[in-house]
């Protein structure tokens, strides 16, 4: 017997008694019989507790332990503290409140109470990270704790386009990069001016730039900082974010193929997503056998071209005649570029 089945015949017996009674207590001033008033407003009763009942209380419940299961000791700390702060601040505001008059008096002291013990709960844990960096930084408190993974003297830089593009975000979540996660206040200041373009697309991509550094903001597994450093002397913001990871001996992450290549130039590490994407694909040597869908032309005669889950480009030798079908091919070439990967393949005889 679940304890979804459980609750709803508690829930029914609760509600049917209360249906009864409020069915007594409705039938004298209505002039109505007793006992039929309270049999109807039981039966609606035991029907409500029915088919409410779970949702009002087991599975309320579940989700909150769902998330809170989900949700790192740090940030739970936090939150403890943060309402811990909220309930400070509303007893020592509640007592001045409380001589106003009435109603006022009675009711915002216990208003507040529950507004700044929400409100201070909800700041400290998205604040999280900022808080913890409070405590150890500004008080002393003990040493940092490893909630941000090894490998937080490291430094990576941010460009705009890495931000735009957002695997950044889910990449950092899986703890996979180290260190401390740095956008310089000129890189977020020209994700803005995308943002604010006249061009619908451009803006859009953005106003999704802006979305991913929210997100690095927020997440509290991540070392996450915007920097205020900036180089005087340039005015290109990829010249800028070169000269800033000279100068600080950082890498910086990029989806950029030219900022990619002229910073390496200049003895500049950089971390492309696209080459950390290409080496986590599936790898098919000449000579295997695999379906996909045939979904366009491609550029040479008779050439069609599909795509692998992971996005990888197929180019199909004679497949324009199988448009819009899924079919067996064979591998016969496999080019890597620092861009992406593109498979050649000619159709399988059936």
């Amino acid at each position: 017997m679940s304890i979804d089945f459980i609750s709803r015949i508690v829930g029914m017996i609760v509600f049917a008694l209360v249906g009864a009674r409020l069915g007594l207590t409705v039938a004298d001033p209505l002039s109505l019989p007793d006992l039929g008033v309270s049999l109807v407003f039981a039966l609606v009763g035991a029907l409500f507790g029915l088919v409410l009942t779970p949702y009002l209380t087991i599975r309320p419940i579940a989700r909150a332990r769902a998330q809170i299961s989900e949700q790192p000791i740090e940030v739970l700390f936090t939150s403890l503290l943060g309402l811990i702060v909220g309930l400070t601040v509303a007893l020592l505001t509640s007592y001045p409140l409380s001589l106003l008059d009435p109603p006022l008096g009675r009711l915002i002291p216990p208003i507040m109470v529950v507004v700044l013990a929400y409100l201070f709960t909800v700041i400290f844990s998205a604040r999280s990270r900022d808080v913890w960096q409070f405590l150890f930084e500004w008080l002393g408190i003990g040493k940092a704790r490893t909630m941000y993974g090894s490998g937080e003297d490291r430094s990576l830089l941010l460009d705009t386009s890495v931000l735009i593009d957002g695997r950044i975000v889910d990449i950092a979540k899986t703890g996979f990069i180290g260190g401390t996660l740095l956008a310089p206040r000129f890189v977020v200041s020209e994700l803005h001016r995308v943002a604010d373009s006249s061009d619908p697309q451009r803006r859009s991509r953005g106003r999704h730039g802006l979305n991913k550094l929210n997100e690095l903001q927020r997440e509290p597994t991540v070392l996450f900082k915007i920097i205020e450093d900036d180089i005087e002397d340039e005015d290109e913001v990829d010249n800028k974010l070169i000269a800033l990871a000279v100068k600080m001996q950082s890498p910086i992450l990029t989806v950029d193929y030219p900022l990619n290549q002229v910073a390496r130039a200049q003895g500049v590490q950089v971390l492309n997503i696209n080459s950390l994407a290409n080496a986590v694909r599936s790898v098919y040597i000449p000579g295997e056998r695999f379906t996909i869908r045939v979904i366009q032309e491609g550029k040479e005669a008779n050439q069609g071209v599909g795509y692998l889950e992971d996005g990888t480009m197929v180019i199909i030798e004679n497949g324009k005649q199988y448009m819009d079908r899924t079919i067996y091919v064979s591998v016969t070439k496999l080019i890597n570029k620092e861009t992406g990967r593109i498979l050649f393949a000619t159709p399988e005889k059936s």
